[in-house]
């Protein structure tokens, strides 16, 4: 799940069966081409177009794809992960510590 937006990140990378969508692929294209496919009388042939653009969304949806145009940082090789979330937890400024809090401040008021 990438939040609707890949450069919130410190570094976003797929493994080659990842797959990018808005949403579910079939349910994008039944809206998307809700009209055109509501256009086809017959059921059978329908559904065939409904498969083959389902198909094309699958495709243009690879990961490879996805890094191809820099959405994505990388498409990784799985045994790579654990190396690549190291390097990216590594590469975090620290985050910055709260300041001390007193005793007075820790005391619940009633």
């Amino acid at each position: 799940m990438a939040r609707g937006y890949y450069h919130g990140s410190v570094f976003t990378v797929s493994w080659p069966t990842g797959e990018f969508g808005g949403m579910g692929l079939e349910g994008a294209v039944r809206l998307a081409y809700r009209k055109e496919l509501a256009a086809i009388a017959d059921p059978d042939e329908r559904e065939a177009e409904f498969r083959r653009r389902v198909a094309l969304s699958y495709e243009r949806g690879k990961a490879i794809n996805t890094a191809s145009v820099l959405e994505i940082d990388d498409v990784i090789d799985p045994m790579e992960t654990r190396r690549w979330v190291l390097r990216g937890l590594k590469s975090v400024a620290p985050r910055p510590r709260a300041p001390a809090r007193s005793a007075a401040d820790r005391a619940v008021v009633m």
